[in-house]
């Protein structure tokens, strides 16, 4: 038979730590996924709240001398998740209001409406009463956001194809010209904002 060196403190010791190491590494690929849109906002939200509770308490049963805190224990083990320690060192998932205002959610439903936008356009639904909703919202949060120049290009579009679309009544709908136009504009309007980032 083989007789384990290892104490039962020991082991539980390490199976705390590989706990920890697997928590950081599925909040990193949340970060990931919510970033290239593969999980929706409310997900995004609830499994990162959730996430991050369950790193604090695993990171409490593995405290010590040795591991300080949580980014010593990243290093100490190479564990090169960025967007899991910036998550984990604001302590709130991205779409969460914070305390200098609501840029946060802002970023969040900036993007959000974009995606939806090209999404609702790629898949056929042209007519005003379709997109106006989700474009007139997508305007009002840019308008918000004091951290864009007043002349942003991205806004800039996007305010044009509001004034398009007023011209339209309800059911009237855009043209094939007009649908390819407007998804490159939205498109490039995105890119320019996530440019504003940093």
């Amino acid at each position: 038979a083989v007789v384990s060196t290892q104490s039962t403190g020991e082991r539980e010791k390490y199976d705390n730590m590989a706990d920890l190491f697997a928590l950081i590494q599925t909040l990193q690929c949340l970060e990931k996924a919510y970033i290239k849109d593969a999980v929706s906002a409310r997900d995004y939200t609830d499994s990162c709240a959730k996430l991050l509770a369950q790193i604090n308490a695993a990171f409490n049963l593995v405290k010590s001398s040795t591991y300080r805190d949580i980014p010593t224990f990243m290093r100490e083990y190479y564990l090169d998740c960025p967007a899991a320690l910036q998550r984990i060192e604001e302590g709130k998932p991205i779409t969460v209001q914070d305390n200098q205002g609501n840029i946060s959610k802002s970023v969040a439903d900036v993007i959000s409406l974009y995606i939806t936008l090209c999404d609702k356009l790629q898949m056929d639904m042209r007519a005003k009463d379709e997109l106006y909703t989700d474009l007139k919202c997508l305007a009002d949060v840019l308008d918000r956001m004091s951290s864009l120049p007043p002349d942003f290009e991205g806004k800039m579009k996007v305010y044009f194809w509001v004034k398009e679309l007023d011209k339209l009544s309800a059911a009237e709908t855009l043209s094939d010209d007009q649908v390819r136009q407007m998804v490159f504009d939205l498109e490039s309007s995105r890119e320019a904002f996530v440019r504003t980032l940093g």
